[in-house]
């Protein structure tokens, strides 16, 4: 194939190794998404990699779907998916002018500090949760925001469902239709507006899916074996690391 050979090997080893942690983490194990979307754009560039991920992802999620379609927690996805949406709005609007590096890095420290607060209460074994519609409008706005610019929504929701501390099945079966939805409403912007979703990046979405799927296969077997109070540890650990990859990449 023609697409196969516009890049190098070293290229593919990446972009392969991107897709197989979009299907870990769309398996459920949280927090390591952030390095497909580092390693995308080091082969296909910043903006053009959000249309070769945003397939990719909804694959993905539609396989997170039916696997946790039972687990879904209807209450917090109506609270979010409208906030989510009117971030993606702003997203779109914004894209085209905004200095990529500098939202970054913006981005980077409000996801290392929420995740140090998040350290804080956790060890804090407070009691209170937060119920007020703000927290779901801050939270679902900025997960539509960065969605929508750089497909780095997970951070924002992660700390979402850890601040609730919903049980791991729950949490990822209500995330795997939030993103469902998020990104299928995404794709006609990045199809007919930013013209990054096209027959190229299409082809080389049909090259990785393969890699995906295995990678989805291998999360499942991962987060099966880890408890719920170790998964809350290794999500807020993947998030923490991933703000501080932002900040630097």
């Amino acid at each position: 194939m023609e697409i196969l050979s516009s890049y190098t090997l070293f290229e593919w080893s990446l972009a392969f190794l991107a897709a197989f942690i979009i299907g870990m983490s769309k398996a459920g194990l949280k927090g390591i998404d952030i390095m497909n979307v580092t390693l995308m754009a080091l082969v296909f560039g910043s903006k053009e990699s959000t249309g070769i991920v945003l397939p990719l992802l909804c694959v993905a999620d539609i396989f997170a779907v039916w696997y946790y379609r039972r687990d879904a927690e209807w209450g917090h996805f109506k609270k979010l998916m409208p906030w989510m949406i009117f971030g993606v709005l702003i997203g779109v609007f914004v894209g085209k002018d905004l200095d990529e590096n500098l939202f970054k890095r913006i981005m980077a420290v409000i996801i290392v500090v929420s995740s140090i607060i998040m350290i804080w209460w956790e060890r804090s074994k407070t009691k209170h949760l937060p119920q007020g519609m703000w927290f779901a409008g801050l939270t679902g706005t900025a997960a539509g925001i960065t969605t929508m610019l750089g497909n780095l929504a997970g951070a924002f929701s992660n700390i979402y469902f850890l601040v609730l501390r919903m049980p791991k099945n729950q949490f990822i079966g209500t995330a795997a239709w939030l993103f469902l939805f998020i990104n299928l409403f995404k794709l006609p912007f990045h199809i007919f507006s930013w013209e990054t979703v096209n027959s190229s990046s299409i082809k080389i979405d049909l090259v990785l899916v393969p890699i995906l799927l295995l990678g989805f296969w291998t999360g499942l077997k991962i987060v099966d074996r880890i408890k719920n109070d170790d998964y809350r540890k290794l999500v807020l650990a993947l998030t923490l690391l991933g703000g501080i990859v932002i900040f630097f990449r």
